[in-house]
């Protein structure tokens, strides 16, 4: 299946959700509005609100509950990666300038503040207080991911159980938020909404993994991984089992190279040799591939529909993506 197959029987309520959308991040401060549309036309594939809204329709009946659940996430989703770009000192995502460097980092903050502010608007507005609870609980496990992870990462001790954790909490749980709030939305039973809980953390777990695998693999023009991660100082999993594989000697050299801060494009190339050399590719893939069906089974609670395809759909998209 292709995006749009899968996006086929949500299609009129994603076509509305885009003016819904920018009806409720008008405001009067010309900045704002400006900041407000430069990011709302680099929008992506709108996977987090299509998982809200397919999860409402293979549980139910889509309301006004799952487009206030969807605004709140795309909200909280877009504030994120606002505020990511200027803890990280990013300048371009997907190409395309961050506010940051179009603007600077004040700015940045306070528009995505903004954003936050005006989730929380609709949700007391619409009176979605268990949809606020959903997603603000994924808010609280996202900071607390990032957290985790610079903790570690200043000491490079990731460990397999700490790179799960991590990503548990700074990617599946979003998305599983969206899947959750989207079944809880169409007023499902506590089992239907803990099962598609259970499968946005499956899928949000294979696609992490499915990105740090691209960390390693042939993807710019010159077919070169980019070892963006390494470059970092980011541990991911494919790097962690090669580790664990590799001699205690030759593991040690390479936890040195990457513990350096110069010859960075050098580095990244050694660490992907390493990686290759070690079957961390495979082993990556293996888990993914694990938390896929993982998330698949999670489904087998739903009647079948053209909405409960498009979940199962949407797993084996992750897997077979490019980029």
């Amino acid at each position: 299946m292709t995006l749009d197959d899968i996006k086929r029987p949500i299609e009129k309520e994603m076509a509305d959700f885009e003016p819904f959308f920018r009806k409720k991040l008008k405001s009067p401060n010309s900045l704002l509005s400006i900041v407000t549309n430069y990011l709302l036309r680099r929008k992506g594939k709108q996977m987090r609100p299509m998982l809200t809204f397919l999860a409402a329709k293979a549980t139910g009946e889509i309301s006004e509950a799952t487009y206030a659940a969807a605004t709140l996430i795309e909200l909280l989703h877009t504030a994120t990666l606002v505020h990511d770009d200027v803890v990280d000192e990013t300048y371009q995502r997907r190409g395309q300038f961050s506010v940051n460097a179009i603007w600077n980092s004040k700015v940045a903050v306070l528009v995505g503040d903004f954003f936050l502010a005006r989730g929380l608007q609709i949700s007391l507005e619409t009176n979605q207080y268990d949809v606020l609870r959903i997603v603000s609980d994924a808010v609280s496990e996202i900071s607390e991911g990032e957290l985790f992870q610079i903790e570690h990462a200043r000491k490079l001790d990731i460990t397999e159980e700490t790179y799960f954790e991590v990503i548990r909490k700074k990617t599946a749980t979003l998305i599983a938020a969206c899947t959750k709030s989207g079944a809880h939305s169409t007023k499902s039973s506590p089992e239907v909404v803990e099962a598609m809980y259970q499968y946005g953390m499956n899928l949000g777990i294979a696609f992490q993994i499915k990105d740090d695998i691209f960390d390693f693999e042939k993807s710019d023009l010159l077919g070169k991984p980019s070892g963006n991660d390494i470059k970092e100082r980011k541990i991911t999993l494919p790097l962690i089992y090669a580790l664990s594989n590799a001699g205690k000697k030759e593991a040690s050299e390479m936890m040195k190279l990457i513990s350096k801060r110069y010859k960075e494009d050098e580095t990244a190339a050694k660490a992907t040799e390493f990686v290759i050399a070690h079957g961390g590719i495979e082993y990556a893939r293996k888990k993914m591939m694990e938390y896929a069906e993982q998330s698949k089974r999670c489904l087998d609670i739903l009647p079948d529909s053209d909405a409960k395809s498009s979940l199962c759909a949407i797993v084996d998209y992750n897997m077979s993506r490019k980029k």
